[in-house]
């Protein structure tokens, strides 16, 4: 929806700046995905002699598991849709170090950051590390990410980062096979697809052509555009949002918000009486997705001439700032 701006240089004509940048890449991947994604945009500021890379991987004080346990995935819903993470184990980073850009990779828990993301962010060294720099975030999940993805503008907000520039991948399969094969990767591994459907997460197409966003950051950093307000990955093709879904993510982040104060209340993570309600949720979930979430998208698809207004507009505006225009992306790819 967002053009390419005219002003960003080719890659070919880029000056090279004397003095190393410094790039500060924050990573926390569960299944190993969004490592590989992270590792296709880092590779090429890595393998620069003009920039330095710092890697810093976020370690949960308790671990996550990966496949999820059944009652651990969705024991981790409350405190992810309440914002209130498990805290991380001790950084190597002390706050005062001094970085030209950061790049952000995150996945979607239940409608939200990732609570190591989170926790972070609202680690006391991200509000000295982030204040007043451009950060460049990476989504990796199933196909919702635009209430998420307001919830770190605002705790980017609340530090001082700026965000230049948002990559989004999202799964290729159809919304509905996605409600299974997602669950199926994260609660028993399985990633290749069943009765039919698709196999779950990112396909290797998505992920190897992610490359072209390194190869851009780099040359937007030897032309010292990190320092201006404008977008560094225009006419990349950086996101494409969907904003028929922001209904139903609006549904279901009120219903995680909901029943994770309940559920909170009875007592914290891994307690055994949250186990009732958690399987009391697991029910009401499943005959949401076999009831109203059908409805809810054929009603959507009836009414969609009524709404294509708002429609485009909302789609703009999550789009921003990068943009879905791909007038750059010969310029970058593999």
């Amino acid at each position: 929806m967002i053009s390419s701006l005219s002003s960003l240089p080719e890659p070919v004509a880029a000056p090279r700046n004397s003095t190393p940048k410094r790039v500060l890449v924050l990573r926390y991947s569960q299944s190993g995905q969004l490592d590989q994604v992270a590792e296709q945009i880092v590779a090429p500021l890595r393998a620069d002699p003009s920039i330095r890379v710092h890697e810093e991987v976020l370690r949960p004080l308790r671990p996550y598991p990966f496949p999820w346990p059944f009652l651990t995935f969705f024991d981790a819903f409350p405190e992810s849709a309440h914002m209130k993470p498990q805290p991380l184990a001790q950084l190597s980073l002390s706050g005062d170090e001094d970085f030209d850009l950061i790049v952000l990779p995150y996945q979607v828990w239940f409608l939200a950051p990732s609570q190591p993301v989170a926790a972070f962010l609202k680690h006391p060294v991200a509000a000295r590390l982030l204040k007043g720099k451009p950060v460049v975030t990476v989504i990796a999940c199933r196909n919702m990410w635009l209430l998420a993805h307001e919830k770190l503008k605002g705790m980017l907000d609340d530090v001082g980062a700026r965000l230049i520039d948002n990559v989004v991948l999202t799964d290729p399969g159809p919304t509905l096979a996605t409600f299974f094969t997602t669950p199926a990767w994260l609660i028993w591994g399985r990633k290749r697809g069943f009765w039919g459907m698709p196999d779950a997460g990112l396909s290797a197409e998505q992920i190897r052509g992610s490359g072209r966003f390194g190869r851009a950051l780099r040359d937007a950093l030897h032309a010292g555009l990190e320092r201006g307000a404008q977008p560094l990955l225009a006419g990349l093709g950086a996101v494409r949002a969907d904003a028929r879904l922001l209904v139903s993510e609006k549904a279901g982040t009120r219903s995680f918000y909901l029943w994770g104060k309940l559920i909170m209340a009875a007592g914290g993570p891994g307690a055994w009486q949250r186990k009732p309600l958690l399987l009391l949720y697991v029910l009401f979930l499943l005959v949401l997705i076999i009831t109203v979430v059908p409805v809810s998208l054929t009603l959507q698809a009836l009414l969609r001439p009524l709404f294509r207004g708002w429609l485009t507009r909302m789609t703009a505006q999550f789009e921003c700032p990068s943009g879905s225009a791909t007038d750059r992306s010969h310029l970058y790819d593999d």
